[in-house]
This record gives C-alpha cells, sequence and structure tokens, in this order.
C-alpha cells in the first residue's frame, strides 16, 4: 500500500492554536479583574449618591425648590440628595446647622465698691403698702386643706393686680392651728439670720439636683462680705449628699460664703416648683432687706454684688432687673420648646396658655417701634432687685402665677407684667431687662446635677372656671 503522510502544515496550525489559547487566557487574567473593579465602582457611586433619589426625579432633574414647590413640602430626608453639588453630596453630620456660640460681653462696673454712691432720686418709685394673708380659716362646708400658696379665687386674683394697699396671697400661708404646717419650714436660728440681713444674695438646691458652687471670693470685696448676706436654701437630702462630698457647714452654719439654711417639709413635691419659693419672695425670707440678688444653683457668681446692685438697678434707675433669653423672644416659641422636650404636661401648658391668651397676651413684636420689653422671654436663672412696693407685688403674682399653672415661669413672666402695667396706668414698674451676655459675665453657667421631676399642676383652676362659668 502506498505510504499516508500527514500535510507538512498541520505543526504549525498546532502551534498557532497553542499560541492562540494562552493569548485568551491572558486577557481573562486582565480583563476580567478590571471588568469586575468597574462594577464595583458603579454599584458604590449607584448606591452612596442616588439611593434615595426617586426614578422621576433623576430622570427629569428637577431641582430641589420645584420639587418643593410641587408637593407644597418642607424640606425632608426624601428629598435630601436632589441638588448635586459637592455639599450635597457629604454625609448628613455635616449638613446640621453649627451650634451657636453665647459669649459674655464686657460690663463697665465700678473700679470698686469704694466708689459706690446711691443717686438721690434713686427710691422715687410707685409707694403703697403690702400685707400678707398669713392663716385661712376653714369654709363652712368644713372641708379644708392648707396649702401653702393658699386658696386664691379668680376674682381674688384679679384684684391683686392693682397697685394699691393691699392685703394678698403671697405664699407661707398656715391653716387654723390643729392643722398641720403648709411647708417650707426653717430653723428659728436660720430666721433671725435672715431677718438681719440688708442684701441678701440667695440661691437653692433642693433634691440634689445640683453641686454646691461657690461665689469667686477674689471677686468680691471685702466691704461686701461683711455686709452681704450669702444664703444657700437645701433640704436634709441635699445637705447630706454634699456633706458626703466634703461640703460640710462649720459650727457657723458656712460653707465658704454660704450660710446653709436647711428647709424641712418642703411645700411641693416638684422641686422645680419648691425652688421658686426662695426665688420669688425673697422680700418674704429677709423682711428687712432693700436688695436682693438670686442666682440659680446651676452659676457660680464672679462679680460683686453691690457692683451687680449699682451697674443693674441704680444706674438704669430700674427697681427689678432680669435677663432676656438667649435664643428666644416670643412665649410662643418658649411653650413650644416646652413641649418639644417635655419640660411639663402638655395639657397643663395649653390651659395656661389658652388662658393667657384670652387674656390678652399676643406674640412679640421685635418691628414695633417702642416694644414694652425687649423680649417677651427672661432667662430667669439671675435677678436682681430693690423691695420696693411694686417689684414686691411683681414678685407675689408672678409666684402666684406658678402656683396656679405650671412650674415653668418663664412662661408666665411677660403676661404678669403686661397684665400688671396695663391694671395700673400711670404708676410704673421700672424694669430693667438686660442683654444675656451681660448675665454670663458676671456668672458662670454649669449643667444640673440631675433633671428634676415635676408634678400635676394645682387643680383650683378648674374648680375656680366651673365655678364661674355655673
Amino acid at each position: 500500500m502506498p505510504e499516508r503522510r500527514l500535510p507538512i502544515t498541520a505543526p504549525a496550525a498546532a502551534g498557532s492554536r497553542r499560541h492562540s489559547r494562552r493569548l485568551r487566557r491572558r486577557c481573562r487574567l486582565i480583563f476580567l479583574p478590571a471588568f469586575a473593579l468597574a462594577l464595583l465602582s458603579l454599584a458604590y457611586l449607584s448606591f452612596s449618591s442616588h439611593a434615595n433619589l426617586p426614578f422621576h426625579v433623576m430622570h427629569h432633574g428637577q431641582s430641589r425648590d420645584n420639587l418643593l414647590k410641587q408637593k407644597d413640602l418642607e424640606y425632608s430626608p426624601y428629598v435630601t440628595n436632589i441638588s448635586m453639588t459637592k455639599d450635597e453630596l457629604k454625609p448628613p453630620q455635616s449638613r446640621r446647622k453649627p451650634r451657636k456660640r453665647y459669649v459674655p460681653c464686657e460690663i463697665l462696673f465700678l473700679p470698686s465698691v469704694d466708689y459706690i454712691v446711691e443717686p438721690d432720686q434713686y427710691g422715687n418709685f410707685t409707694q403703697f403698702s403690702l400685707n400678707y394673708i398669713l392663716n385661712e380659716e376653714v369654709p363652712g362646708n368644713g372641708f379644708f386643706e392648707p396649702l401653702f400658696g393658699g386658696h386664691q379665687s379668680l376674682q381674688d386674683r384679679e384684684e391683686t393686680y392693682n397697685a394699691k394697699d393691699q392685703t394678698l396671697h403671697c405664699g407661707f400661708v398656715k391653716g387654723p392651728d390643729d392643722y398641720p404646717s403648709t411647708g417650707f419650714d426653717l430653723d428659728e436660728n436660720d430666721r433671725r439670720y435672715m431677718a438681719t440681713c440688708h442684701v441678701a444674695v440667695s440661691s437653692c438646691i433642693f433634691g440634689s439636683s445640683d453641686y454646691l458652687r461657690r461665689p469667686t471670693k477674689s471677686r468680691i470685696g471685702s466691704y461686701t462680705k461683711k455686709n452681704v448676706c450669702f444664703v444657700m436654701f437645701m433640704d436634709e437630702l441635699t445637705l447630706a449628699t454634699l456633706s458626703s462630698e466634703g461640703h460640710t457647714p462649720d459650727e457657723n452654719r458656712f460653707v465658704g460664703l454660704w450660710r446653709i439654711a436647711v428647709v424641712k417639709n418642703l411645700p411641693y413635691k416638684d422641686m422645680r416648683r419648691a425652688g421658686k419659693v426662695p426665688k420669688f419672695l425673697a422680700h418674704r425670707l429677709f423682711p428687712s432687706a432693700m436688695y436682693s440678688i438670686w442666682l440659680d444653683s446651676k452659676l457660680r457668681l464672679h462679680a460683686d454684688p453691690m457692683l451687680i446692685i449699682e451697674y443693674f438697678l441704680w444706674r438704669k434707675k430700674a427697681e427689678y432687673a432680669i435677663s432676656m433669653h438667649y435664643d428666644r423672644s416670643c412665649v410662643w416659641e418658649e411653650v413650644l420648646q416646652n413641649k418639644r422636650l417635655n419640660k411639663y404636661n402638655h395639657a397643663a401648658i395649653d390651659e395656661q396658655f389658652h388662658f393667657y391668651q384670652s387674656d390678652g397676651l399676643v406674640k412679640f413684636n421685635d418691628s414695633a417701634q417702642l416694644p414694652v420689653l425687649p423680649s417677651y422671654v427672661p432667662e430667669g436663672s439671675f435677678i436682681v432687685r430693690s423691695h420696693t412696693p411694686m417689684s414686691n407685688l411683681f414678685s407675689c403674682l408672678w409666684f402666684n402665677e406658678v402656683n396656679r399653672f405650671t412650674s415653668r415661669d418663664q412662661l408666665s413672666f411677660t403676661y404678669t407684667y403686661l397684665k400688671l402695667r396695663r391694671t395700673n396706668p400711670g404708676k410704673p414698674f421700672h424694669l430693667n431687662m438686660f442683654q444675656d451676655c451681660e448675665r454670663r459675665a458676671i456668672a458662670k453657667l454649669f449643667h444640673h446635677r440631675t433633671n428634676e421631676t415635676t408634678d400635676p399642676p394645682p387643680a383650683n383652676l378648674r374648680v375656680d372656671k366651673s365655678s364661674i362659668q355655673g
């Protein structure tokens, strides 16, 4: 048989097939990872930048403002990433508004108390006499519960706003002799000491809600240390807590400049409401005092009280001084903030607010040419007052509002002031509402140790309303 030979080109073809297979392998090794990386990059960009975009918005490229106008929506997370600017693509934390910074401002105090001279015309304020209800008798029906603030009807309340000779409810009301105390009981030695004070600086800590913050001694002159009373009111629980922390009173009941006055039988379960007694009723606790300064326990005083009185009262010819709020000026805003932060029972806040609106309270208007006050919301942690009849009346009225409604005193400040002013045309009440930065210049602010607890509002308003309607 003839010999059969393979074509001479066969080996060359086999070699080319082997080379093509190697080339394909190399291509796969190169392009597959690159393709996978491209897919991952595309997926990352898609999910990080457009995950929250509805399809029609991406497709039509509508702007944020147009979308909000069409749908009548406020800005929300649903439309956060519609605008594709660099700032919009940052994490949500970077879009938050920067926190406001509140700093002190310069106060031109006198160089020392040696330069202080009370102005000749100071004290030329509205004059009338005030007396206070000390006891209430049992009504004819036989049912009676003595209350620290007393049983004040709406008619009685309305009459007390008249700046005239009168006897009114102003705390410390007792029942008959065979009834228990209504609260805020003080040791007799403390009472005698406070009766000797002509200028008083006071604060309080109830329920161990704060640390003891001593005034800065280096800022207080020797005259003030000798002639001004510094009294810190506290309950027995707070005294025990502070003593365990090294703040034990000496044999004269002093811790630094503070004279410790222990209060037994607090008149309210709500520690915040109990703190309103020394805050508003300094003229009752210090019956001989001509001037007083109140500071919340979250503040540390680092200015001389006599220089403070000269600056905020004498120089401004005022009988009452309080700082405006650092952020809010309208009571409407304060109501919303109290409810937003659950500072008090919402129904009780609404009841108080509606009552004030029905009696003429209006929104703050900072565009008015001569506004009655520079703000309708006080900060309230620092008060300087001269114990004049009008100042004492305002303090009693403000306390009675807190006693009747909620313990959130910022809600009742402007209503009380405007009603007193409206009721007494021709009898001015000289109030100096100063800037919050001035308060920060004379007292350092700290956080509370704990949050105070609250109790329900008094029920006597509802009783009064029903009786009037009937």
